[in-house]
């Protein structure tokens, strides 16, 4: 069985075509998938798309791009669905310097005002990092994440940056970046992640796997992460997409 921590079947890519997406993921044995919802529009999809489907999760929260659109209502709103018995986890939040659509500063407060919310309700976070770790791992420990920990998604950094988030109760999660061709440092941190801290996902529509890479991303892809994984850590497939699996039941709180 495979697990997509991280998906966006939310978005408008889907809309000609998700039930023979969601369809093909079964196929692939594609047991679970979590749909990350990040602002209104998203969440309410996300949320829509749990109560058709019974293998798709939601996490709700509100990502740092649009960090400057978030309001109190909004917060409280993310406070209500949290307690919905199908969203388990909070984000995807964080920091995303990359773009400059929303000033740091109230990047660095919509980030830490989700973790307190994510402490009040006890549910674990997703973190979207670009271009922003240093700043990331700081809040994190100034905010004591670590009580609730979380999943760092789609992990690029160094083993040193992956080893200060274990150290905070977090899991780390490898997408469709692992298997390019020239991602050193990903396949390298890949092979050091203590195995019952290891995660999968696709963040389709972005980021698609080798030998798909360009064309949309979907969870059916997940496969193609597992395998290069495995191959890197030397194990045996199915063994591999069943401990991270595992994981991903663990961390979400998913006791099927």
């Amino acid at each position: 069985m495979l697990f997509d921590t991280h998906a966006h079947l939310n978005a408008i890519q889907y809309e000609e075509d998700l039930e023979e997406v969601i369809q093909r993921a079964v196929s692939e044995n594609v047991t679970h998938i979590v749909v990350v919802g990040f602002d209104r529009q998203t969440i309410t999809k996300a949320m829509e798309l749990t109560n058709n489907y019974d293998m798709i999760y939601a996490a709700v929260g509100w990502h740092p791009v649009d960090a400057i659109d978030m309001t109190d209502e909004d917060l409280a709103w993310i406070k209500e669905l949290s307690a919905h018995p199908k969203v388990v986890a909070i984000g995807e939040m964080g920091l995303d310097y990359h773009w400059d659509k929303s000033p740091k500063d109230v990047q660095k407060d919509v980030f830490r005002k989700q973790i307190k919310l994510a402490k009040e309700v006890n549910l674990p976070i997703i973190i979207h990092n670009r271009d922003a770790t240093e700043d990331v791992v700081s809040i994190l420990q100034e905010e004591n994440a670590s009580e609730v920990g979380g999943i760092m998604h789609c992990f690029t950094g160094s083993a040193e940056v992956a080893k200060q988030c274990l150290e905070m109760n977090f899991y780390i999660s490898f997408g469709g970046p692992v298997t390019f061709k020239n991602a050193k440092k990903p396949k390298e941190v890949a092979k050091e992640i203590p195995m019952d801290r290891l995660l999968i996902e696709t963040d389709c529509p972005y980021l698609t796997p080798h030998p798909f890479r360009g064309k949309r991303n979907e969870p059916s892809y997940v496969k193609y992460v597992a395998e290069q994984i495995a191959e890197l850590r030397e194990m045996d497939y199915e063994e591999f997409a069943q401990k991270t699996s595992d994981n991903a039941r663990k961390v979400f709180g998913i006791t099927r």
